[in-house]
């Protein structure tokens, strides 16, 4: 009963409410509000503040995070090892990944380890914004840019260069920039992460590293639409190239200002330090390693 407690814990965390967490376990709303005080009663404390419209996290709560979805990790790993035995890999795997890329370069990985290991089951978050992977219960996420996370696990899979392009038809109708600079009188698309506008692109200049504040009619948080926008040559957009390599391969996307281009940042594969990873979740970083090896 215990392990099935902290797994309807969990579950609260991750749908924000007591009412949605027992809907997504087919618990009335007094069977959740009866487990959850039990599994507070178990543990002398507090864990979520409740109000009529609202929950949060105690500190004892947060602190459970971790713990819980390690033993429910090692107790699902065990029962795979005894019913399925040593040899196979089952059971789900929860990852996220940014939109782009998750939609264009993950989703056919995934489909080729599906193949391959057709006991397992993948449930892919998409988002282009900070996903907290200990409240979503993530086993893995793929992230760019350098991290320093410490209660994180990160494994560098490839150098990921942001390639400022556009489609040919815009610049037949608006010219072609020749310095960072010209993108000033041009028509940008801009990424949104949370509150902050990604308005103001980094290039190396005369040696030096400059900031060129850009602006544009469209402004998104979802870099799938971004790059979609830039198909249609509605304005010059700056994407990773896992995003925009196979745009770039057939002409759909010409690449701008590459002279001026900033060192590349890494695509990161990341995972908690305090939890033991199944054999599923092992077998699918090894495929991710090998697929991202090469672009394509």
């Amino acid at each position: 009963m215990l392990l099935d407690n902290l797994a309807l814990f969990l579950r609260i965390v991750e749908k924000g409410g007591m009412a949605a967490g027992g809907r997504e376990m087919g618990l009335s709303p007094a069977t959740v509000s009866e487990r959850l005080a039990a599994l507070e009663n178990h543990y002398g404390a507090r864990l979520l503040n409740r109000t009529t419209r609202s929950i949060s996290l105690t500190e004892e709560g947060r602190e459970l995070i971790a713990g819980a979805q390690r033993l429910l990790a090692e107790a699902e790993e065990l029962e795979s090892r005894v019913r399925l035995g040593v040899d196979r890999i089952a059971g789900p795997i929860r990852l996220s990944a940014p939109s782009d890329l998750g939609r264009n370069r993950l989703a056919p990985i995934i489909d080729r380890f599906l193949e391959q290991h057709p006991e397992v089951s993948v449930d892919l978050h998409l988002s282009d914004g900070y996903v907290d992977m200990a409240a979503m219960g993530l086993d893995l996420a793929l992230r760019y840019g350098d991290l320093a996370d410490s209660s994180l696990i990160v494994k560098r899979l490839a150098d990921s260069a942001r390639i400022v392009c556009a489609a040919p038809e815009y610049l037949r109708q608006a010219g072609t920039p020749r310095h960072p600079n010209d993108l000033e009188h041009h028509n940008c698309l801009l990424m949104r992460f949370g509150a902050d506008t990604d308005q103001t692109w980094p290039f190396e200049i005369d040696g030096k590293r400059q900031a060129i504040t850009v602006r544009g009619n469209r402004i998104a948080n979802d870099g799938d639409l971004i790059r979609q926008w830039a198909l249609k040559g509605c304005g010059i957009v700056r994407k990773s190239q896992w995003d925009v390599k196979a745009d770039l391969d057939e002409g759909r996307l010409v690449p701008l200002l590459r002279e001026y281009e900033v060192p590349a940042l890494g695509l990161q594969m990341v995972w908690p330090a305090s939890r033991s990873q199944p054999r599923r979740v092992r077998a699918l970083i090894d495929a991710l390693v090998v697929a991202f090896r090469t672009p394509g």
